[in-house]
């Protein structure tokens, strides 16, 4: 997450992967039932914080994960992290795609929000995740 955000990691508690995943050490691995719990900054720079919790609700092993957010700022949050393998300019990799689902909620107030903050906020998170990625995995643009 960008720094701006301030998101700080407050608790993970794991259900582990099956052992019948195709991972080498499946037990340390986020399954299905996972919760993760985190505090984050809505709307920086001001100090207000928001604990938000996500339960991880799908996986499929070198494919997707999905979560969704149990205990946070939105009415309904759905995220969907997929990952396919691709080839591209003659190296092989992955590419990582992320589908949002969400409802903002809070009526008038919410759709505000959503038309002059929220939108932005999450292109810029992504944006952000984007690079992070490349630079995580040492990947050339």
């Amino acid at each position: 997450m960008p720094p701006e955000l301030g998101t700080n990691l407050v608790e993970v508690r794991l259900t582990p992967v099956p052992l019948n995943a195709k991972a080498a050490d499946s037990g340390a691995l986020a399954g299905i039932g996972s919760e993760v719990v985190t505090s984050v900054r809505l709307l920086p720079p001001l100090p207000f914080r928001a604990k938000w919790v996500s339960l991880i609700t799908e996986f499929q092993w070198n494919h997707h994960f999905a979560d969704i957010q149990t205990k946070g700022p939105f009415r309904r949050f759905h995220h969907l992290h997929e990952f396919a393998a691709e080839m591209r300019g003659g190296t092989q990799g992955t590419k990582v795609r992320d589908a949002i689902d969400y409802e903002v909620g809070f009526g008038l107030l919410g759709e505000l929000s959503q038309k002059l903050e929220i939108a932005r906020s999450f292109e810029r998170i992504f944006e952000y995740r984007q690079h992070a990625l490349e630079k995580l995995l040492g990947a050339h643009p």
